[in-house]
């Protein structure tokens, strides 16, 4: 590694937190490359979850020791995921996932909007941030527009992003990663031109939080979400918005609820275990690196993983460019974005090759990902794309297993 890159833990000393990557397909080790739609998740996550379930199980706000306990594990997780996201505790809120928090979001907003009313959404999106606007449509009468994907690069356009602003623009949805071609977009510069033109900003981070620091100050947006399980937690949800709009909010809420921020954006009981396993997630990762403060730690870390990432993204890139059978897709490496790549076999669906993979032991996803548009524009609708996504566990073998397994299919 050069003197200049990060110094985190050994890719050993990583692999060796993951209890599932001693699984074995067919006598085979398992490489699992399925992490854009769910990573694995290490010890001290399931200790946790475990711990909490064992030992502090109990509802909020009682005056007996497990609520207590409960009530201070959501304490601290709010603190340590806005150490993760550059926020304060108040403008931290949980839900089962990104799209039902993303759901739940839009009703709010939509209870002040009306004909005539404007949301702009991507086509390089996840559907988990185009449904929910889309279905203001029906409910309220807005109008929805939409900033085309430009196919043969796999991004987006942002200077065709100001002509879609109006007076009327109430909210910019954007992706700040595409979980689908791992394209990374400028969403500050979207925010910027939002807040020029009188709108918002919601920023769908899900499949960057696994890749690069979230700073929802830097990023300017107002509302940013992403999901615990891209990036070592548990199935749950996160939710940041600024303060004073989460306290403004006309939330869909039960009266007897609790009306300040966050808890105010929170329905009914929270799964408890899954905010601890979230909160260990984010340990974990700051446990990667070194530095005073968690959010240092929290910054060597994702440094040097992208450090990592990106020998592995070009290694990946590379071998399989070679396969004169197979067609990548979205940006090259050393252009912004993820480490995540997404191909085709000529004369073989998205399916196939995943299965074929499966009995090599290596796990990779396969169809359109919920990123519906991205597919279509692609031409893809049928065929369905192929989808490896590195993770910090991901190691140069199995990235050669994953090319040796396509190329057999030449």
């Amino acid at each position: 590694m050069p003197p200049s890159a990060p110094s985190i833990a050994s890719l050993g000393t990583i692999r060796r937190q993951f209890p599932a990557l001693k699984r074995r397909h067919g006598g085979l080790p398992v490489a699992h490359f399925d992490g854009p739609g769910g990573t694995q998740v290490p010890k001290p996550v399931i200790t946790a979850v475990s711990d909490y379930l064992a030992h502090h199980n109990a509802n909020t706000h009682w005056a007996f020791p497990t609520s207590n306990e409960t009530d201070g594990m959501l304490a601290g997780a709010r603190q340590i995921v806005g150490d993760f996201l550059n926020a304060s505790p108040a403008e931290i809120a949980f839900g089962a996932n990104m799209t039902t928090l993303t759901f739940h979001l839009a009703r709010a907003l939509g209870r002040g909007w009306g004909p005539g009313d404007e949301v702009v959404v991507t086509e390089l999106d996840h559907h988990g941030n185009v449904a929910p606007w889309e279905s203001l449509v029906r409910e309220r009468g807005i109008s929805l527009r939409t900033l085309p994907l430009t196919p043969g690069t796999g991004t987006l356009d942002l200077s065709q992003l100001e002509p879609l602003l109006t007076a009327r623009t109430r909210l910019v949805a954007i992706g700040a990663a595409s979980n689908a071609l791992g394209t990374i977009t400028d969403v500050r510069r979207a925010a910027d031109l939002a807040h020029a033109a009188g709108a918002r900003c919601f920023v769908d981070a899900v499949h960057y939080a696994p890749h690069a620091l979230v700073d929802v100050r830097a990023l300017d947006c107002d509302f940013l979400a992403c999901s615990a399980y891209k990036f070592y937690g548990p199935h749950i949800g996160i939710l940041y918005g600024r303060l004073d709009l989460l306290e403004e909010l006309d939330v869909p809420k039960l009266r007897p609820a609790p009306d300040t921020a966050p808890e105010r954006l929170e329905t009914g009981t929270q799964n408890h275990e899954g905010i601890a396993g979230a909160a260990a997630a984010v340990e974990f990762l700051a446990s990667l690196g070194q530095g005073t403060t968690r959010r240092e730690r929290l910054a060597v870390a994702l440094a040097g993983l992208h450090a990592r990432s990106e020998r592995l993204l070009r290694r990946l890139w590379r071998g399989l460019g070679k396969l004169p059978f197979v067609t990548l897709h979205g940006p090259r490496p050393g252009t912004p974005r993820t480490p995540t790549v997404a191909f085709t076999v000529l004369g073989r669906s998205a399916e196939e090759v995943a299965r074929h993979l499966a009995s090599l032991g290596v796990f990779v996803s396969h169809g359109d990902f919920y990123a519906a548009s991205v597919v279509e524009r692609l031409g893809l609708t049928h065929s369905g794309l192929v989808r490896a996504g590195c993770a910090c566990y991901t190691s140069p073998a199995e990235v050669d297993r994953l090319v040796a397994g396509v190329a057999a299919l030449g």
